[in-house]
């Protein structure tokens, strides 16, 4: 099986805060190997903007740098490097005021697709989409792709939603959310909707639970003081996790399109019931040995902003009454670890004994670090003795199943870059659904600061508070573990 690659027609990317972490990172990493790949063309230009005193020379070398940094195999590479190398260009462009803009907007080329990535304090959102549509890059072929976070609380999104509104159509903004990048989350949608042996039983009568679980084994880093003022909830629940629950628990779209299953996900959101305090813990990690514990990591000895946080949610709608979901998301755990993990319930009846023991099916989506999906069924225990069961995993890792070639698909930037080029919005969040999204988490936040409650503490390198396990051990139910 040969994966097809299909290209671009040639296009112009404008990156502001070109020489930022996220760039030198993901964005030109990602670039190069769509590059590599055939993908993007010799005629495309990648423009870097930022504040800082650089030419052309000088932001290659810095372009060049990062690219062997973060994509070693770029050594093997290095008359594709140089080629791509000549597509990158520099202006210093100031956001809070004029220059630069000029220059940006003489090289514009209306007749092919323009992006510009925002890459920078979301503070300075609405002053680029200010300035893009006062010097006339905000025509129809323009586009703006804007990082999370997406505002900090439901009055600050409607704001930001106001204000690039009066210069851009929602067709043009693109609220990227890398986790829906990612090949298995996109898979997600081909096990439910093109399989018709998942289908009928996605619903609380044959489903008894939903986990999941996105953790991480590092600490806060260099992130401190941006990650003191959000918390796990804005950070990641409100967006990567609540993106997560939707794709899952969402009703098929008519057709697969962006507004199609962005209606569907919004009707989730809408559908979510408020969470009580009795059904969420919110941890802060302790430091152990030598490493440092979330204050000290922070600077603040009096925060009480947490590092994890675990919940129970409720849909109510027809399809969902009745199952609960357990979202769970935390720093400095035992393991990098992601995945969803569909929990079926038990067979009506069980004509074995109860030597035999109890069996469940459990559909595992793992999204990182190896990516694949998982499905444990029962089976007898091969040899003498009886009848006895035992569960085993149909494993579908990519890298085996489909072999190292077909397995080394695309990063999560690479894909939806590609797709803001295409002028497919399907896996980036609307206006609205980011505003459902806060109206659901704002009331949390809200009770959180009203009580005056201190995250729990939790041991480094563990699975969160207790009171975590004890929110799924009240309702009979574990978390499954933590690992890689």
């Amino acid at each position: 099986m040969v994966s097809r690659v299909i290209p671009v027609d040639p296009f112009d990317l404008v990156i502001f805060g070109g020489t930022g972490d996220l760039a030198r990172r993901k964005i030109y990493p990602g670039l190069f190997r769509r590059f590599c790949s055939g993908q993007i063309g010799p005629e495309t230009r990648f423009i870097g903007a930022a504040r800082t005193e650089l030419d052309n020379k000088g932001y290659r070398k810095f372009v060049a740098d990062a690219i062997n940094e973060f994509y070693p195999e770029a050594a093997n590479s290095r008359k594709k490097l140089n080629a791509f190398l000549k597509l990158i260009s520099y202006i210093l462009v100031d956001a809070l005021g004029e220059t630069g803009w000029d220059q940006l907007a003489d090289i514009a080329d209306a007749d092919r697709v323009q992006a510009f990535y925002f890459s920078v304090a979301p503070r300075l959102f609405g002053d680029l989409a200010k300035r893009l549509h006062k010097h006339g890059l905000a025509e129809d072929n323009c586009r703006i792709v804007v990082e999370k976070p997406f505002g900090r609380d439901l009055e600050s999104a409607r704001e930001l939603n106001r204000v690039l509104a009066r210069h851009f159509g929602e067709h043009q903004i693109y609220r990227i959310d890398h986790y829906l990048g990612k090949e298995t989350v996109q898979n997600l949608m081909a096990i439910r909707f093109g399989n018709m042996l998942f289908e009928p039983l996605w619903n609380s009568q044959y489903v008894d639970h939903i986990q999941i679980t996105v953790a991480e084994s590092v600490g806060v880093g260099g992130r401190g003081d941006y990650y003191d003022r959000s918390g796990a909830m804005r950070d990641m629940m409100q967006n990567h996790l609540m993106q997560l629950l939707c794709l899952i628990a969402m009703e098929p779209p008519a057709k697969f399109n962006p507004d199609a299953v962005r209606d569907e996900k919004l009707k989730v959101i809408r559908a979510l019931d408020p969470v009580g305090m009795d059904d969420i813990v919110r941890g802060q990690y302790e430091g152990t040995g030598d490493r440092a514990g979330y204050r000290i990591q922070v600077g603040n000895r009096d925060s009480t902003t947490e590092s994890f946080v675990a919940l129970r949610a409720n849909i109510s709608n027809w399809r969902w009454a009745g199952t609960p979901f357990y979202l769970r998301t935390g720093k400095r755990l035992r393991d990098r670890a992601s995945e969803i993990a569909v929990v079926f319930k038990d067979a009506p009846h069980s004509i074995f004994d109860e030597d035999a023991g109890r069996h469940r099916n459990i559909l595992t989506i793992k999204l990182q670090p190896n990516e694949g999906i998982e499905l444990g069924v029962t089976i007898k225990e091969p040899g003498p003795g009886g009848m006895r069961l035992i569960d085993v995993p149909l494993d579908m890792s990519f890298a085996e199943a489909l072999g190292p070639e077909e397995a080394d698909f695309p990063d999560a930037y690479e894909r939806l870059i590609m797709d803001v080029i295409r002028g497919n919005q399907t896996l980036f969040m609307r206006g609205d659904e980011v505003e459902a999204a806060w109206a659901w988490t704002d009331p949390v936040i809200a009770e959180w600061e009203t009580l005056g409650d201190e995250p729990l503490p939790y041991v480094t390198g563990g699975s969160g508070p207790d009171e975590a396990l004890m929110l799924m051990h009240r309702d009979g139910r574990r978390w499954r573990e933590i690992k890689a």
